[in-house]
């Protein structure tokens, strides 16, 4: 049984569902090789304008699979690495798509879910969702997803959540910068479609750059090269094909060509 669903509707938007409802959507190594494999697909495809990444069932995911879990803990430290490794690989592979990423949370998201969740750029939560970070309460700590989930809540909340392993709810997540938005669980499939319809507004390069910048500038100190960077980039999108139909569409007071798509 494929344990990651991938499907792509008519607006080019993917649709990217672990299928594991009944272990909550826990992964494995299986699911993360299939997981890896779906976004390094929609990384390359020109055809894809935006991804959603959700789950069957009630609970978005209960991080890592119990069975996993045993088979990892009679691992050397050469098989744990190199399973680590493929983890990362994961992580990374999402964070790195070009194009915009939405997490669909439904319900219970725990340890290595909230890193999926830190490696999108959009997240949008039922409002009866929980989260923890839960690694320290068996003796582990969230190293693999770390990067990407002190990005997305900063230093002071990590060292709390990290360390306390406290369940939180949808609005804590949001306030924290986990989440984007927070709705009711029967709204939750309208708010990401507005979402969708946003960006699928924007210039789909123009977008990709967008969050490129973000990867390029976000961690730098602002000095003269930083400085001569964003200049540079702003000059190269102005001149792009698409820079200057958005430019030409803005001052001529009509509709960009890629709305008419």
């Amino acid at each position: 049984m494929n344990r990651v669903i991938t499907e792509i509707d008519d607006r080019g938007v993917a649709w990217v569902t672990i299928n594991n409802a009944d272990k909550h959507n826990a992964f494995d190594d299986v699911i993360i090789a299939q997981l890896t494999a779906a976004f390094s697909g929609i990384a390359s495809n020109p055809n894809v304008r935006a991804m959603v990444l959700g789950s069957k069932g009630e609970s978005f995911s209960a991080g890592a699979d119990l069975g996993w879990m045993k088979r990892m803990a009679s691992y050397s430290y050469d098989e744990n690495l190199q399973d680590a490794q493929a983890l990362a690989l994961m992580l990374k592979t999402l964070s790195d798509i070009p194009q915009p990423t939405i997490a669909r949370i439904q319900g219970a998201t725990f340890g290595g879910a909230v890193g999926l969740v830190s490696c999108c750029d959009i997240a949008v939560a039922a409002s009866a969702a929980t989260f923890c970070l839960s690694e320290v309460k068996i003796g582990l700590v969230p190293a693999t997803i770390s990067p990407y989930v002190i990005a997305a809540i900063g230093e002071r909340a990590a060292r709390r959540y990290f360390m306390t392993a406290e369940p939180f709810n949808a609005q804590s997540a949001k306030s924290v910068g986990l989440v984007s938005e927070v709705i009711d669980a029967e709204h939750l499939d309208n708010q990401i479609n507005l979402f969708i319809e946003t960006l699928l507004a924007n210039s789909p390069e123009a977008v990709k750059a967008a969050k490129q910048l973000v990867f390029d500038i976000g961690t730098q100190c602002i000095d003269q090269n930083l400085i001569d960077h964003t200049c540079k980039v702003i000059a190269g999108i102005r001149v792009s094909e698409q820079g200057q139909e958005g430019l030409k569409a803005f001052l001529e007071k009509r509709k960009p060509k890629w709305l008419k798509d």
